[in-house]
Formats: structure tokens, C-alpha cells, sequence
């Protein structure tokens, strides 16, 4: 018994830390190790880092509730897709509608959120607004300089996500900027992305709006603000879904099932809220 509540308080504390192992790498199995020991269930999510934190939310949640174990391997949208496909973790994570080719290749979406696309520069930045026009522009080039914008005479220092990410798909699919884009960085997590524009008073960037932290500014777009209320009657236009990836053909695991049927009940509405973003249901 003082084993078994040991490997549980490990359990709840590494949850916490956020240090949460990969659902099909060697970590993933040698920590799944003491749970199978003590005979309980699991889930295993991996995907996009945009949903960490309604995930994390989520997940804690879930586990005490339940007292199923929760692992959460935040590797970008496109890496969770493959490995539900492939089968290495129970549920995908992605910040995007799944493509036809996915679709047709056996896989299903659940929207479980909304999330604004928030358009973020250093809070040094004179600059509190742009539209649209202005944005495509600097991401393709053809403004290069804060003053074309009314702001410093600087050179803009452009921040993106990398290929794959839900939140870049997110981005260029809504500005129409596909394969158009010029960045000077391009960042393997939303943390990365508020970081580098959290240091350079001349970059731009955009991220998760649930991410945001008092670091960098967020701006607003055409004059409308990325809250809760502007994603939820569409006034603000740079959002896209936080979904829940599956596979049609297998059958999701007991504690899986439980897991999906938590986050996608009315019940989980207040936990979603929480994390920043709109509730799909």
C-alpha cells in the first residue's frame, strides 16, 4: 500500500511540473511502467502545443476526478495527427480542422474549443492595432519597417511557428499568406514564439490567445480584441479549433473513452473557460 500511494504521488506530481513523457517513445514505456505495476488505467495524448493549457486544465482535472493516469506529450499538431494514425498514442491533439487526405485515411476531429490567433508584438512597441492588410503585408514582405505601420523606423523581425504547426495552418489558412510567407524564425512552440517576441522590441509573432502572458502585448485586429466574447461571435477573424483527433476504425481504450466523453461533455465548460478559450459545445 505504501508503494502503491508513492508511485501515486509521483504520478500526480509530475503531472503538474508539466515534465509529462512522450505517449510511444522509451520514457513513455519505462513511466508507464509503475502504473501498470499498480494496475491502473492510462491515456496518452500528443499533439498540439497550443492546447497545453486547456489540456493541463483538463487532464489534472480528469485524474483526480477518476483517478486515471494522464500523460500529455506536447509535440505540435501535425506530430499528434501521426501518432494517433499510427498508433502510438489514444487521442490527437490538434489546433486545426483535420485535411481531406486525413479524413479519408481513416481519422475524425471533435471540436472541443475555439481559440483566437492572437497577433503579438513587445510591449515596448508603440504599435496597439493593425488590420488584416497590414498583417499579410509584413508577413509577406511587402512591409518591412514598423514606421509603413505608424510605428518606430525599425525593421520588422518576423516570428512564425514551423511547418506542421495547427497555429501557422491556423494563420495562413485565415490571412490567405500559404506558402507566401517570409519569416525571419521559424519556432517549434507557442512558448518559443512568446519568448523570442517577449525579447526583441521589433519582432511580431502570433500564438495561442490562451497562452498569452503579460510579456508580450496582444494587439488588436481591424480594432477588435481577441477575448472570449469577440471568438465566440466571430468578430474577431484569426481563430481556429482546438480539436480532438481520433481513429475511426480502433476502438479507444476504457480510460480513453472516459477521457474523451469528460472533455467533451457540457460539465468541462467552466475547465475550458478557465484555460482562456470558447467551449465548442
Amino acid at each position: 500500500m505504501k508503494i502503491k500511494k508513492m508511485l501515486s504521488i509521483v504520478a500526480v506530481g509530475v503531472l503538474c511540473l508539466g515534465v509529462l513523457t512522450a505517449c510511444g517513445g522509451k520514457a513513455s514505456q519505462k513511466n508507464a511502467l509503475p502504473d501498470e505495476k499498480a494496475g491502473s488505467a492510462s491515456v496518452s495524448l500528443d499533439g498540439s502545443t497550443s492546447m497545453e493549457k486547456v489540456i493541463g486544465i483538463l487532464g489534472e482535472s480528469f485524474q483526480k476526478d477518476t483517478g486515471i493516469a494522464f500523460t500529455y506529450n506536447p509535440t505540435g499538431s501535425g506530430s499528434g495527427i501521426k501518432a494517433v494514425s499510427e498508433g502510438r498514442c489514444d487521442i490527437g491533439l490538434a489546433s486545426r480542422n483535420l485535411k481531406d487526405e486525413e479524413k479519408a485515411s481513416g481519422l475524425t476531429e471533435t471540436v472541443i474549443a475555439h481559440d483566437g490567433i492572437a497577433m503579438i508584438v513587445n510591449p515596448d512597441n508603440p504599435i496597439r492595432n493593425l488590420s488584416i492588410t497590414d498583417i499579410v503585408g509584413i508577413y509577406t514582405g511587402k512591409i518591412t519597417n514598423w514606421s509603413q505601420v505608424g510605428g518606430k523606423d525599425e525593421k520588422i523581425v518576423v516570428i512564425g511557428r514551423e511547418a506542421g504547426s495547427g497555429t501557422r495552418d491556423g494563420f495562413e489558412s485565415i490571412t490567405k499568406t500559404k506558402n507566401a510567407c517570409k519569416y525571419r524564425q521559424e519556432l517549434t512552440s507557442t512558448g518559443d514564439v512568446i519568448t523570442t517576441v517577449a525579447q526583441n522590441p521589433n519582432a511580431i509573432g502570433y500564438a495561442s490567445a490562451a497562452s498569452i502572458k503579460n510579456s508580450v502585448k496582444a494587439l488588436t485586429v481591424d480594432g477588435v480584441a481577441v477575448n472570449e466574447e469577440n471568438i465566440q461571435n466571430g468578430k474577431y477573424t484569426i481563430q481556429r479549433p482546438f480539436v480532438l483527433v481520433t481513429k475511426k476504425a480502433v476502438k479507444l481504450s476504457d480510460a480513453a473513452k472516459k477521457f474523451f466523453d469528460y472533455a467533451t461533455s457540457r460539465t468541462s465548460n467552466e475547465l475550458i473557460s478557465k484555460a482562456g478559450v470558447v467551449p465548442a459545445n
